[in-house]
């Protein structure tokens, strides 16, 4: 075969600007008849600790809500362990990651309903992971949620403390008593003024 004729590899999906969120990953959510692995539900309500809701929007650079981006947040139960086998989440119904999409909820927001998380053995405050994937973001951005009601934890958190000080703000969601239940609200804004800080992991 001469060089001419080989056929010329295409790219990859995480080479593109998708996105294949909906399809793929988030199918329940958007309707598609085959189930997803994972939704927006990390606790059920017989899970120990603190029943919350972490809501907010992805916002681009102009502060506008962007309708397709996924979400994926892993954390520690109430009493700071994560999850580690089938039968942790039998247990105690925590499953400690989710994911979702912001293309199906008023304002494009998401929603994660879960469990407040615990401070961790290694000293870290009580926070949320969280991974974000959107169309043209070719490689996804890696980011935190802390908590507002957390001070003296969150002062002493090797990660946030290597954040500088002005920037902090960004990682930290408000707590909102409603009457459903207690709310903590956090956007992620991808650019521009307030930028969320994301990290290189």
């Amino acid at each position: 075969m001469s060089a001419t004729s080989e056929a010329t590899p295409g790219q990859t999906p995480s080479q593109t600007v998708g996105p294949y969120f909906a399809y793929g990953l988030t199918s329940t959510q958007y309707g598609y008849a085959f189930r997803a692995l994972f939704g927006a539900e990390l606790a059920e309500p017989r899970t120990p600790g603190e029943p919350i809701v972490i809501t907010g929007r992805v916002l681009d650079g102009n502060g506008e809500p962007i309708h397709d981006a996924m979400l994926e947040i892993q954390h520690a139960d109430a009493s700071g362990r994560h999850v580690r086998t089938p039968a942790d989440v039998a247990a105690t119904g925590f499953r400690g990651f989710g994911r979702m999409g912001t293309g199906t909820l008023p304002g494009h927001a998401f929603a994660f309903r879960t469990v407040k998380p615990g401070a961790t053995p290694d000293g870290q405050a009580p926070h949320v992971d969280v991974i974000v994937s959107m169309r043209g973001l070719l490689s996804h951005a890696f980011t935190r949620i802390y908590f507002d009601d957390e001070t003296a934890a969150n002062a002493k958190d090797p990660v946030l403390a290597a954040v500088p000080a002005e920037r902090r703000a960004t990682l930290v969601a408000t707590r909102d008593v409603q009457p459903g239940g207690v709310v903590y609200r956090f956007d992620i804004r991808m650019q521009g003024d307030a930028e969320t800080v994301f990290f290189d992991v």
